[in-house]
């Protein structure tokens, strides 16, 4: 038996833990990443993974924390455009792999758009952040082949 047992099923279907994920814009000048970490060194929020995709002339910066709500208005207040999508963070583990976590999601054709490792890691092993074509079914996937998913409460709270 399993030490992670699947949710109950509902009338509106399964829906696996998940956490928000923010895409910050910056412009692609010296400094500007710097100021986006100072405004959160200086908050109660903390960055638990952190993605630079840089081009000439922008960066798009994501960034996982341990509060979303406060992190969407600690970049409103900031007044840097961003955008939300919902990501899964997984443990990687004895047994569940990033190439068998890759495999189970090819069996189901599903596409990862993009994947990194988080710096907090909820129990100190790899943990990593994807975004998948479909949020659902890749969960089902995953907690049926026994991957532990996190959602945001499952973060640490501290550094």
């Amino acid at each position: 038996m399993s030490q992670f047992p699947m949710p109950p099923e509902t009338a509106q279907g399964y829906a696996p833990p998940s956490v928000v994920q923010y895409s910050v814009f910056l412009d692609n000048k010296v400094g500007k990443l710097y100021d986006l970490m100072e405004a959160f060194d200086s908050s109660p929020v903390r960055i638990c993974a952190i993605n630079v995709h840089e081009a000439s002339d922008h960066a798009v910066v994501r960034i996982i924390t341990n509060n979303s709500a406060q992190a969407r208005k600690l970049l409103e207040s900031e007044g840097v455009p961003f955008a939300e999508t919902d990501v899964l963070v997984i443990e990687l583990s004895q047994g569940h792999t990033l190439s068998s976590l890759c495999l189970h999601l090819l069996a189901a054709e599903l596409n990862i758009r993009f994947a990194y490792p988080l710096m907090l890691r909820p129990n100190g092993t790899p943990t990593i952040a994807l975004s998948i074509d479909d949020l659902t079914l890749a969960g089902q996937i995953l907690r049926r082949k026994e991957f532990r998913l996190f959602g945001e409460f499952d973060l640490p709270q501290c550094m």
